[in-house]
């Protein structure tokens, strides 16, 4: 798992631009829909230079940029729509938390997206940005992934409201989809959960205590994510009643409103689990205790059954010569069969009192 590392560098102030995230590979690839009610348009392997002839703002535009290497390509966007490198910087570097911030024409919006990872106990991580302004709503992919190909198919097919609906609406749907992918990462650790805890009960490898570990790190860093996501969902609502940013229409105020009611699902539902989680652990260390207390009464029971017959052998060991069973024909025999009626009778004693 990718964890959030908050630092202070060079490269990561506003004019020393560097993408920080791990997908150095990536080309960099821009897909631009254009559509309204009526009609829907879509472009690709197009330049910076065709988008003023592309873009129609009497329409919905949504320009979706793959890859955030080529840093000429994202200067030239952003010196096209006007967006400063405050905005651009916070869209390279992957290790800020998520957040909102409203300018007179422009919403700033990034978040983190997760999804498990296969076949293994970690979590994958990407930085998705935006940016609407009038009539457009630009985002940000650290690479080509499938989060949003229903929605371009709700664009294509015209399914839904969408095509009716401005950029404002369409943000909504687009965070939505990365929600989604915090579900889904969420349904992933409680599958695993409920197997440790069934795990717990039949073993206690130390194995098992360190994915409890694991998952709870896990937890930890879900709720880290999603924390200020809701911080920033809720900072939408009072976009509402400020004059700086006007680009969200009043009637679709109730869409950010559920997504702000789903994150508080999400945290509702993680402080659950990590309580799941913490009486797995526990389940794990009674179960431990109490294997190691049936070691010790078992080791104990037998000391004590010994404890006897030790006796015997040290008295009957010191040879003196006044010692008439050392002279008698059967004493070894009888001695031998008194130490073996002493175990029969503990044994005996211990079975009737429970202990074994």
């Amino acid at each position: 798992m990718r964890k959030i590392k908050y630092k202070k560098s060079k490269k990561n102030q506003p004019y020393n631009l560097e993408y920080t995230g791990i997908h150095k590979n990536t080309n960099s690839e821009m897909q631009l829909f254009v559509y309204d009610d009526l009609n829907v348009s879509e472009f690709e392997c197009f330049t910076v230079y065709d988008l003023e002839k592309c873009i129609d703002f009497q329409k919905t535009n949504w320009l979706n940029i793959h890859g955030l290497n080529d840093l000429d390509l994202l200067q030239t966007i952003s010196a096209h729509f006007k967006i400063d490198n405050f905005m651009l910087a916070d869209i390279l570097n992957t290790t800020k938390r998520t957040k909102i911030e409203e300018q007179q024409d422009i919403l700033f919006f990034n978040i983190k997206s997760l999804l498990p990872v296969e076949d293994s106990d970690g979590i994958r991580v990407e930085q998705i940005s935006f940016l609407m302004k009038e009539g457009i709503l630009i985002s940000f992919q650290e690479k080509r992934s499938d989060f949003f190909t229903h929605i371009r198919e709700r664009i294509r097919t015209h399914s839904g409201i969408v095509r009716t609906k401005k950029a404002d609406y369409l943000l909504y749907i687009l965070l939505d989809a990365i929600m989604e992918n915090f579900y889904v990462t969420l349904e992933n650790e409680e599958d695993k959960i409920e197997n440790l805890i069934d795990m717990t009960k039949n073993n206690i490898d130390p194995i098992i205590l360190e994915k409890i570990e694991q998952h709870r790190d896990n937890f930890n860093f879900l709720k880290r994510s999603i924390i200020p996501l809701r911080d920033s969902l809720y900072e939408i609502k009072n976009i509402k009643d400020d004059t700086v940013f006007n680009g969200i229409e009043a009637g679709n105020f109730t869409f950010f409103s559920r997504l702000y009611q789903k994150s508080l699902e999400l945290l509702e539902q993680i402080e659950s689990d990590m309580g799941s989680l913490e009486s797995a652990s526990n389940f794990f260390f009674s179960a431990q205790t109490h294997k190691m207390n049936e070691i010790m009464k078992t080791l104990t029971i037998i000391s004590v059954i010994f404890i006897p017959l030790t006796f015997i052998v040290g008295v009957y060991g010191m040879n003196f010569d006044n010692m008439p069973e050392l002279r008698m024909e059967n004493g070894y025999f009888v001695v031998v069969g008194f130490m073996f009626l002493i175990v029969l009778g503990m044994i005996y004693y211990f079975k009737r009192r429970r202990w074994f």
